[in-house]
């Protein structure tokens, strides 16, 4: 947290479609400390979603931006790229957003999301929610876990900044998976926003570099 302080606060864009629990996370992380950032707007894909109420409480000015008013993918991504940057986000932040977008050149390597496995396993066109957990035990893999990453225009395909692994269980249900990789995205999260934070990110091809700390701990990093 040291190398952060001395930065301004990392302004994020925040993207969701339904229960907001990430957000909620963040919002928590942020008013404990833990990650040195702001929350400076609040986009919902549906004027319905249950964690715009988390924005309402914490004072987040909110955009609805709905794609059925929109006649391509490209003016609806346009809009919602125009609010982030309106508001001066550093970083576009998927938090269960469920719409596709095409990310300008401006914003590359500046849009991250959480996919529920370990990419590029069990990730793609079709991944989402609860289909990940029951392709996972489909297949009878041991170990699942979540994927912090970069987005860029093919799903689940931008340059990895960490990952968290899970470990499946024998008598798992897709709900007791999806809950305990849930957990773990809870951490990975805010570990992999912190790091932006600290600007110790550096994306060389497909690959991301993470430098150690300034003060030489190890927090920050992924197991």
């Amino acid at each position: 947290m040291h190398a952060a302080l001395a930065q301004p606060p990392l302004r994020l864009a925040v993207l969701i479609s339904g229960t907001g629990r990430s957000l909620k996370n963040m919002l928590d992380r942020i008013d404990s400390g833990q990650l040195h950032a702001k929350v400076v707007l609040v986009i919902s894909s549906t004027p319905t979603a249950h964690g715009l109420q988390f924005a309402e409480k914490a004072g987040i000015p909110i955009v609805v931006c709905e794609r059925k008013n929109h006649a391509s993918q490209t003016e609806y991504s346009r809009e919602i790229f125009q609010h982030c940057h309106a508001c001066r986000g550093d970083v576009v932040v998927l938090a269960g957003f469920i719409k596709r977008l095409t990310i300008p050149a401006d914003f590359e390597n500046r849009v991250v999301n959480i996919h529920p496995a370990l990419v590029p396993s069990f990730s793609g066109k079709g991944f989402y929610g609860h289909h990940v957990h029951e392709a996972v035990l489909e297949y009878g893999v041991k170990i699942t876990g979540c994927t912090v990453h970069f987005v860029d225009n093919e799903y689940d395909h931008g340059p990895v900044i960490l990952q968290k692994a899970v470990p499946v269980m024998d008598r798992d249900t897709p709900d007791t998976l999806q809950s305990r990789v849930f957990a773990a995205e809870c951490e990975a999260y805010p570990e992999a926003l912190q790091l932006l934070a600290e600007k110790r990110v550096a994306v060389d091809g497909r690959r991301v570099r993470v430098a150690p700390p300034s003060d030489g701990s190890d927090a920050g990093s992924s197991p």
